[in-house]
């Protein structure tokens, strides 16, 4: 399996998650939208880094891993005006994970309490916009 199919793999798992995180919002289990959410945003920036060629973290915030992209490949144009956003969202997500897994375990709060309909609706946002990156770039690298 190369490059490009092994990135392909994992945003054809990203889309799943994003569909499994929009059926959890329709059902009302916010904390596993924000959850599902979060999966496609970390497989999606994991497949886009497999493509440029950057190793990335063995970890769920691979913004450090954008920055270096950012330096050392020649992106185009329309992903270098969307880096410091595609960052920001793998932060914010990434923080969020483990609570909506675990829950607040020091308070006592479960995960399903945690998160709101408008959390999850901002997660799912969230995925949408780095899944449609992840997609327009593995079309990009196609193309080549």
């Amino acid at each position: 399996m190369n490059t490009y199919a092994m990135a392909k793999a994992y945003i054809e798992d990203a889309e799943r998650s994003y569909r499994e995180a929009k059926f959890n919002l329709d059902e009302g289990a916010f904390h596993r939208c924000v959850r599902r959410a979060q999966e496609c945003v970390e497989l999606s920036l994991k497949g886009m880094l497999r493509l440029m060629g950057i190793e990335y973290p063995r970890s769920h915030d691979v913004s450090v891993a954008l920055d270096k992209a950012k330096e050392e490949v020649n992106l185009p144009d329309w992903l270098k005006k969307e880096i410091d956003e595609l960052k920001k969202i793998s932060t914010y997500l990434a923080i969020r994970r483990g609570p909506a897994f675990y829950g607040d375990e020091k308070a006592f709060i479960p995960p399903e309490e945690l998160y709101s309909e408008e959390d999850a609706r901002e997660a799912l946002n969230m995925a949408f916009r780095v899944l449609e990156t992840a997609k327009k770039l593995l079309q990009h690298y196609k193309k080549q």
